[in-house]
């Protein structure tokens, strides 16, 4: 006769359901976090040179001051459109982490599920 064992049981459900789900649910706040600080950081950046860029309009006296101001609106341009494409790039590649991540995990809890199942079959037999 078979003796039901809580213990084993409570295991093999915490090793095939909550473990993974806890696994994921770390990597997708880990990701969240750093999703969250690159816009933060970003925004923060976009958001001091336009205070910065008005600041400097509103500096303007005289004809020089605006030549020299317009001239600087294409550095600034330039140095946006960079960090626009820089920007661009870490989320792409946070996003690219979190997959490749996510396949690992996914993949190891498969082959741990058919460890289980592989066991269980061999017990019942």
């Amino acid at each position: 006769m078979n003796t039901f064992n809580t213990n084993e049981m409570n295991q093999q459900v915490d090793n095939l359901f909550m473990a993974p789900a806890r696994a994921f649910a770390t990597l997708s706040l880990n990701f969240t976090e750093k999703l969250v600080n690159a816009q933060l950081d970003a925004g923060k950046t976009y958001a001091d040179t336009s205070l910065a860029q008005v600041r400097n309009l509103l500096s303007i006296k005289n004809a020089e001051g605006l030549r020299s101001y317009m001239e600087d609106q294409q550095k600034v341009a330039k140095e946006l459109t960079e960090r626009v494409k820089g920007d661009a790039d870490k989320v792409a590649s946070l996003h690219q982490d979190f997959i490749q991540q996510s396949q690992k995990l996914t993949e190891s809890n498969v082959k741990q599920a058919r460890e289980v199942a592989s066991k269980a079959t061999a017990k019942s037999a």
